[in-house]
């Protein structure tokens, strides 16, 4: 008796069976019990990718003969409802796996048939009406297919991370001309130095991560030269010459993204120092934002035993033990968002340096780990900007309070009186605890006029002023 919960499907592996409802197929099948790895599923813009790419190839081996009429409309309305955003439920391989992405680009390729099978009016299964290899695959490649899908994945995420890091950039900007006018305690090596504004800090960050995103927006064109027509090694073979020169034009088309034909077939299939670069890149980011984070979490440190030179937004509370406690989570997040990248990296690295020959066969990791980067890093920097940047305030008095009773005001003076009384100044003022100011006009080393120029607040946080027009006579 059959068992109509199943259909039977086969490959060179032997007989399957499989549901009978399923678009993907028998080699989807063996890929999802293969590679039970992460856990996750294929991206969705990944999918999307894919079927972008799956209609351009059946648009253009029409156009040139290779595919007839009506197969070929039915493949395109299959892609058109997975860009659409249907039937992602049915790509269920896992994004770990081996043999370069076989896997994702067959399962592609069976729920496109069989969503075209359907179409048509056939049975799921009949590939007699739409083979996944013959129709949906045809003049392509794994090696071809996954590396163009995985550059065109690349870009779109990039572009949500962008979005979300220009309104960082913003904010911090914002936030910089609020607190323009407010003076505090600068610090190296986390002991006090020389004034600076609270505006400027914000600027330095706003610029560092700005910088990032240029360096990225570089970067990231090396995604545009896609490898499609290359098939199996680079050199075209099953691909028509029409088909070649015309496929990445029409996927470029579709997708709506700069696409061009990869300056050198062979090299955009053998190599991927390309998302090497990228990832590195997206590492210089997270370099920048976790530096800032670490910032705010130390300016906000206390709130009475601390800096308590700013006020991150209270989001819940700190402490199942302590009353009251209120943590700086998100900086904390994006700080571990950040790591995470960091740590994917190394990965990306190690999986691009390891292929041999013509094809890397660890391009599966190499997609998993950077799509993580690119949507935590998107999420992550969404999360900072609503929770914590936007509502980051100023503590103007406890700022002042700091640098007046700061030793490293000495500096200012120091061009003034000389540097052998400035330190002998500082000395005393750390040993009696008295301050640098008090000390000053005490020993009348300088009027209280004088010294309340050379203290002012732009003086001494822009540079060339108190140099140039405010040096007074020693």
């Amino acid at each position: 008796m059959v068992d109509r919960k199943f259909r039977i499907e086969e490959d060179s592996i032997g007989a399957k069976e499989v549901p009978a409802d399923a678009y993907y197929g028998v080699q989807s099948l063996r890929g999802c019990e293969n590679f039970p790895i992460s856990g996750q599923r294929i991206n969705d813009d990944m999918i999307v990718s894919l079927a972008e790419i799956k209609k351009g190839c059946a648009i253009v081996n029409n156009r040139v003969g290779l595919l007839d009429t009506k197969k070929a409309e039915a493949i395109e309305q299959a892609c058109d409802e997975i860009i659409a955003g249907k039937l992602h439920d049915q790509f269920i391989i896992d994004p770990v796996q081996g043999s370069a992405g076989t896997s994702i680009n067959m399962n592609a390729n069976e729920v496109i048939a069989n969503r075209a099978i359907e179409i048509l009016g056939g049975t799921l299964g009949d590939y007699s009406i739409i083979h996944p290899n013959d129709h949906v695959n045809y003049g392509q490649s794994t090696n071809d297919v996954i590396p163009s899908a995985g550059k065109m994945t690349t870009i779109k995420l990039w572009r949500k991370a962008e979005r979300e890091l220009v309104r960082l950039v913003e904010v911090l900007n914002e936030k910089a001309a609020e607190f323009n006018n407010i003076i505090k305690m600068g610090r190296t090596q986390m002991q006090d130095a020389v004034p600076i504004r609270l505006g400027q800090e914000f600027r330095a960050y706003a610029v560092a991560i700005k910088r990032g995103i240029d360096r990225m927006n570089m970067t990231i064109k090396e995604m545009e030269g896609i490898n499609m027509g290359g098939t199996a090694v680079g050199t075209g073979i099953n691909a028509d010459k029409e088909y070649f020169n015309e496929i990445c034009p029409e996927i470029a088309r579709i997708s709506g993204l700069n696409l061009k034909q990869a300056e050198d077939v062979i090299d955009g299939t053998a190599n991927l120092d390309s998302f090497a670069a990228v990832s590195a890149n997206l590492k210089s980011l997270a370099v920048a934002l976790s530096k800032m984070a670490n910032d705010l979490r130390l300016m906000s440190s206390g709130p009475r035993c601390g800096f308590n030179e700013i006020n991150l937004p209270s989001m819940q509370n700190g402490s199942s033990i302590m009353p009251g406690k209120v943590n700086p989570v998100i900086p904390e997040v994006l700080s571990q968002v950040c790591y995470l990248i960091m740590g994917n990296d190394v990965t990306i690295t190690k999986a691009c340096e390891g292929g041999q020959l013509e094809l890397n066969a660890f391009e599966p990791v190499v997609y998993y780990s950077l799509f993580q980067e690119l949507t935590t890093l998107a999420n992550g920097v969404h999360t900072f900007i609503i929770h914590c940047a936007e509502g980051i305030t100023a503590n103007e008095e406890r700022c002042k309070e700091l640098v007046d009773g700061s030793v490293g005001i000495v500096t200012a003076i120091c061009p003034h009186v000389g540097y052998k009384r400035a330190a002998a100044v500082a000395k005393k003022a750390i040993k009696t605890g008295e301050s640098v100011r008090k000390l000053i006009i005490d020993e009348k080393l300088l009027s209280e006029d004088e010294l309340n120029k050379i203290l002012e607040p732009v003086g001494m946080t822009t540079p060339g002023i108190a140099a140039e027009e405010l040096l007074l006579t020693k």
